[in-house]
């Protein structure tokens, strides 16, 4: 250790892991701990957090909602990108670590600390962005990755650990879930176990949030979304704020059977790996915002938009929330969503998500007159278009005349 560590700032979630890493960083570093916990709707409890730090001797315990930002701030800016990972992957779990890293170094510069921990294995994706992001936000902040450091690397070793040094732990009854998981208020994705194994089908009973498709009802629900500038505001006609419109959204498409996904996908680290995931509010949002986009963006604007979005996705996936290429990316995507303004009607029924209707007073670039294929009283010639092939056709015609 080439610094002298006085405070650090730990991302608690209560559980064993950072349980042992809050006595661990005690132990090793002889320093005053602050934990920091956060609720981005992961559907746990979190105040237990705060009894369980206390008993470990921690006084300065940060326990806060962040729903609201965490849905408004990073959730629909990303969606207004349309934002897919590898052509499949909505990105719930990458979305949320920028904004525990800003939390993280926030509450340093608060409390005076000059390091941040979290814990976050050191093959996985989720180092990375936590520790970009607090870089990017405080360039000589240090950085403590236990996982990367320590011997404890089975959970064998973590229980005799908690045994040797008194960490409560707690004995959930009933048999103990064989997968890692992760959720927030956008999805809740699943790991290891079972799923190690790429050919093995994911046994239904491990999904938490929806009903298979084939369970799911008999008679479709239909939903109307409003959008203004690119953002979900209502639901059937009633305004509701960033995060209860997600989670609504969320039971919603779950009753349905919307949003589950089986994918290998490619870790920034280098290795690939097999995860499940349920993003049933996601789902229907993507869908619906490209319905409102198709009626109220220009052709040419929308295309760009759609070629940059897989450069927009792998940053997010990677940990560069808070690099000035994606905030420049950002402010073009948002200007782009200035007349995304409309409602869309979608269906929901046994694993699918329908658009069948769209609309929008003020933004709409659909001209029924033109577009019709019955008599358009003149607002279209159709004998323009020789013209415009022929042109087009150009290039094709002197390579074909020159035999290429």
């Amino acid at each position: 250790m080439s610094q002298s560590i006085n405070k650090v700032v730990l991302a608690y979630s209560g559980g064993l892991d950072t349980s042992i890493i809050v006595k661990w960083l005690q132990d090793v570093y002889d320093c005053e701990v602050v934990t920091f916990t956060a609720d981005i709707g992961q559907g746990e409890e979190v105040e237990p957090a705060r009894a369980k730090a206390e008993a470990m001797g921690i006084t300065e315990i940060y326990i806060e909602d962040l729903r609201e930002e965490f849905t408004k701030d990073y959730v629909f800016p990303m969606f207004r990108a349309n934002a897919i990972y590898e052509g499949e992957y909505l990105l719930g779990t990458s979305i949320a670590r920028p904004l525990i890293a800003k939390r993280l170094i926030e509450i340093a510069n608060e409390t005076g600390a000059e390091a941040i921990s979290h814990g976050a294995t050191g093959k996985g994706n989720d180092q990375v962005r936590f520790e970009l992001g607090a870089y990017a936000l405080k360039p000589g902040v240090h950085i403590i990755a236990p996982w990367r450091e320590w011997d404890l690397n089975s959970r064998e070793s973590l229980m005799t650990y908690a045994e040797e040094h008194d960490i409560a732990v707690e004995q959930k009854r009933g048999e103990k879930s064989p997968y890692s998981m992760d959720a927030n208020l956008l999805h809740i994705s699943y790991e290891g176990g079972p799923l190690e194994d790429p050919w093995t089908e994911a046994e239904d009973d491990m999904w938490r949030w929806s009903v298979s498709p084939e369970a799911a009802p008999d008679e479709p629900t239909y939903i109307e979304l409003t959008y203004e500038k690119g953002d979900p505001v209502a639901l059937n006609g009633e305004t509701l704020s960033a995060a209860t419109m997600l989670e609504t959204l969320n039971k919603l498409g779950g009753d349905n059977g919307i949003g589950r996904l089986d994918i290998v996908e490619n870790r920034y680290v280098g290795m690939k790996s097999r995860g499940c995931y349920e993003t049933p509010g996601g789902t229907i949002m993507l869908s619906a915002h490209r319905a409102m986009e198709s009626l109220t963006m220009d052709r040419e604007a929308m295309h760009l938009k759609d070629e940059l979005m897989p450069r927009y996705a792998k940053l997010v996936y990677n940990g560069y929330w808070w690099s000035p290429e994606r905030e420049m990316l950002q402010t073009m995507i948002d200007q782009s969503q200035e007349h995304v303004n409309g409602t869309v009607r979608l269906k929901l029924y046994k694993g699918r998500v329908s658009v069948v209707g769209r609309k929008s007073d003020t933004d709409s670039l659909f001209d029924e007159s033109i577009a019709t294929f019955e008599d358009d009283d003149g607002a279209y010639d159709q004998k323009d278009a020789e013209g415009f092939i022929k042109l087009n056709a150009l290039r094709l015609r002197i390579a074909t005349g020159k035999g290429r």
